[in-house]
């Protein structure tokens, strides 16, 4: 029987790449947190780098050292860094981190003990994040410290767009401004040069304004342009075998708390897939293609299992159902599985349980 297999297309990843490189003449940093939104960090970072991407963007330095060890030689940037920053191994790996307060910045220096290239994160309008803007000198005052203590070299400023997703230019006027000031306060500090960040997939794609000198996009790279206004190419295809397969008559409940009953006679089949792979438990008209046909999933996800409706259509165990793909045929896209579990098509992708194989196409 064959095993539940995600398959990452490196030539849609690189057809987003250059979607993007169409929209913006800054530099692209590819960021490939949350394993490359669940297609597999190595492979969505080697892709991009051999479509365009000049940087990498990972949460920790942990991710960044494993694509170092993969031979990804780009500069990289680390900065949610949730469990703090381990200074020493950043700098053996020339590792980029990002500080988002002076209390980040003052426990960095204290663990620092090579020089170690430093973004600094300003609040553009978040609240979730960055150094406030009444907190910024003071935060350049310590990074001016670090620098002539030869702990620090401050090499670029960042901020995030708050309504990139609107795909309004008017909604991201507040947060360039407030970039445009940081930048500003932190070349009359004395640093410089520096790269200026501002814009994730959605501002990359929509609003030139916010581009500064590099755009980072980590969800265009698999297909999701969070303003739903740019076509991109789904990067995964999701596979699973039908593991069972029956005719039942009308009046049958289907799965726990027989939510479902169907209302005739018909075909069923057990595709080997639940919640525990990923598959949104609230789903409301999901389906599968099987066979070049699409068919809707009935009854309560299960964990490992759903149940399809085939209708006329007596499928046999083995067969593989698709659960999602690019647009274009029959299989839903991720976007279609965001509606019907009333999330986002991030959230499809990076759930992706690690019981589901891996390939690359």
């Amino acid at each position: 029987m064959p095993r539940p297999t995600l398959r990452t297309d490196r030539s849609a990843i690189a057809a987003n790449v250059a979607r993007v490189r169409a929209a913006t003449s800054s530099e692209i940093m590819a960021v490939v947190k949350a394993d490359g939104y669940g297609h597999g960090a190595v492979t969505v970072a080697r892709a991009a780098v051999a479509a365009g991407a000049t940087w990498l963007g990972v949460t920790d330095v942990t991710e960044a050292v494993a694509l170092r060890e993969a031979g990804l030689e780009q500069p990289i940037l680390s900065w949610l860094n949730p469990a703090g920053v381990d200074a020493a191994l950043a700098a053996a790996r020339s590792v980029d981190v990002a500080v988002g307060s002076v209390d980040e910045l003052r426990d960095l220096l204290d663990d620092a003990v090579a020089p170690l290239r430093v973004h600094l994160q300003f609040d553009t309008g978040m609240a979730r994040g960055g150094t406030p803007i009444g907190e910024w000198h003071e935060l350049l005052r310590v990074a001016r410290d670090g620098r002539d203590r030869g702990l620090i070299d401050v090499v670029g400023v960042m901020g995030h767009l708050p309504l990139a997703d609107h795909a309004d230019p008017a909604a991201n006027t507040p947060a360039v401004l407030r970039m445009r000031q940081a930048r500003d306060a932190v070349l009359r500090a004395g640093f410089g040069p520096v790269r200026v960040h501002l814009a994730a997939t959605a501002g990359a794609l929509t609003d030139p304004a916010t581009h500064f000198d590099l755009v980072r996009v980590g969800a265009g790279l698999v297909g999701i342009d969070p303003s739903d206004t740019v076509p991109l190419v789904g990067a995964g295809r999701l596979t699973a075998p039908v593991v069972h397969a029956a005719r039942v008559a009308a009046g049958t409940a289907v799965g726990y708390g027989a939510d479902h009953v169907t209302a005739s006679d018909t075909h069923l089949c057990v595709v080997g897939v639940g919640y525990a792979d990923g598959i949104p438990r609230e789903q409301a008209g999901g389906g599968v293609e099987i066979a070049g046909a699409r068919h809707p999933i009935v009854g309560r996800v299960s964990m490992d299992q759903v149940v399809v409706d085939t209708g006329d259509v007596l499928v046999e165990r083995g067969a593989i159902a698709t659960v999602f793909g690019p647009a274009g045929g029959a299989a839903p896209t991720i976007q279609e599985w965001a509606r019907w579990a009333a999330t986002i098509p991030h959230t499809i992708v990076t759930g992706i349980g690690p019981r589901i194989g891996r390939s690359i196409e």
